[in-house]
């Protein structure tokens, strides 16, 4: 045993090979985050732990037979109120809980068709623009062909006159 413990640290020096880490006590938040960064930055290969994102709170299953029906008539004991009262809270909640649900369900469908459509319209936008700058770039082409061809034959008068009725078809 005292061999053991020999070839073991002690108490007080870190292992060997690596750096004694001082005792920092955090003041602030930010202390905080820069020791946890600065930790995380000393062994960069390692993957930093990302934690889960808590879900919603899962509502309790409603009972599955309930014996006793009561209501908060007449008839019932002086405890059977606050048992009935009890009860019909906690439908109460679960079924708020449900509609609220629902209505988030709602509201995030609604939320994609909408990103949607503007996608559509976005996309058809970009459509129409890229047709209107290939119409554009077809007439520029014609117009170069035709100037080239101009200073060939030396007769403007026809590129002239067809020149406005392709530009008036394009748009």
């Amino acid at each position: 045993m005292a061999a053991g413990k020999a070839s073991s640290c002690p108490k007080g020096r870190p292992p060997a090979g690596k750096e004694p880490q001082p005792l920092v006590i955090p003041r602030s938040a930010m202390e905080e985050q820069r020791l946890k960064l600065e930790k995380l930055m000393r062994s960069p290969e390692r993957p930093a732990p990302i934690p889960e994102r808590p879900g919603a709170p899962k509502p309790r299953a409603p009972p599955e037979f309930v014996r006793d029906v009561m209501g908060s008539s007449a008839g019932a004991g002086s405890g059977e109120f606050h048992v009935y009262r009890h009860l019909r809270r906690r439908e109460y909640q679960r079924q708020q809980e449900l509609e609220q649900r629902t209505q988030e369900q709602r509201q995030r469908e609604r939320d994609q068709q909408l990103v949607a459509e503007r996608q559509r319209q976005a996309e058809d936008r970009t459509a129409r623009k890229r047709k209107k700058r290939h119409r554009r770039r077809e007439v520029l082409k014609k117009r170069g062909r035709r100037a080239a061809g101009e200073e060939d034959s030396g007769s403007g008068t026809e590129s002239e006159d067809t020149e406005p009725a392709a530009q008036t078809e394009a748009s």
